[in-house]
């Protein structure tokens, strides 16, 4: 089972409708706190509940979501944890401002890919990408062993077995960028993948839609990438990913756009 469809199948797992969350379509008296913490916390990233606002008293969340009191409760638990919501005594349940959200929480990430608009999530996504691969990317030319370059080319040898399946390819795609983030030997910057892996794939989907003219020369780019890694080149691989990156955001962009036209 590809990466891809990993995720998909934990997003299930999870009670999250990934289209649109109807409460008519969940079991409500047998709601579990994880089903209501993807409720509330959904309903908080699109603005139903806005940051500074405060949540409806516990009674009437209750009957909003059929759920009971101790439910409702380990669902705020976590909700507190990702930083979204804050409890005060006499006061009640506050949504937090924004700047507090742990956007790194995969949950978090979610949210925001199911609520926010596509090309402004891309864009924040690249942008952080941008800051973080490129230097990744001259860090591994420096630092990487036999077994982690064998590692980037296995991902890029299955990026051109895999070219004619989108799934398969996207999956190889994500291994190719862990595997430089690995081949860094940093545990901080090995880490990164993992936790925006959901965003990511994501728009990694969009980027190959929209590179779909070109897909054989995006494909090359990841081999450049490679080239520079092997031959331990810090500038080139950076300059190589920086190259790479611009490139994909156009593709991504370009493929919202041909959506938003048909």
């Amino acid at each position: 089972m590809s990466t891809l469809d990993k995720l998909t199948k934990n997003l299930g797992n999870s009670g999250v409708d990934t289209d649109a969350v109807r409460f008519s379509d969940l079991d409500m008296a047998s709601a579990s706190p994880l089903q209501v913490v993807n409720l509330v916390g959904r309903e908080i990233v699109r603005g139903k509940f806005a940051p500074g606002s405060r949540l409806p008293n516990e009674a009437t969340m209750r009957e909003r979501y059929s759920v009971s009191r101790t439910a409702l409760r380990e669902a705020y638990s976590k909700l507190a944890a990702k930083g979204l919501i804050k409890a005060r005594p006499k006061i009640g349940t506050h949504v937090r401002p924004q700047s507090d959200w742990n956007m790194l929480d995969p949950e978090v990430l979610t949210w925001h890919l199911q609520t926010m608009p596509t090309d402004t999530m891309a864009k924040d996504l690249f942008a952080l990408r941008r800051m973080v691969e490129p230097p990744a990317a001259a860090l591994a030319a420096k630092m990487r062993s036999d077994e982690s370059l064998a590692a980037i080319a296995s991902a890029y040898n299955d990026m051109k077995a895999c070219s004619e399946g989108e799934s398969d390819l996207i999956d190889a795609d994500f291994r190719f960028h862990v595997a430089i983030l690995t081949a860094t030997e940093n545990h901080f910057i090995g880490a990164f993948s993992a936790l925006i892996q959901a965003a990511m794939l994501s728009t990694f989907r969009l980027s190959w839609r929209g590179a779909a003219q070109v897909q054989y020369a995006r494909i090359i780019q990841h081999e450049t990438v490679l080239d520079a890694i092997r031959d331990q080149k810090p500038g080139l691989a950076r300059e190589r990913m920086e190259t790479l990156l611009d490139d994909s955001i156009r593709d991504v962009l370009g493929a919202l756009s041909n959506d938003a036209k048909t």
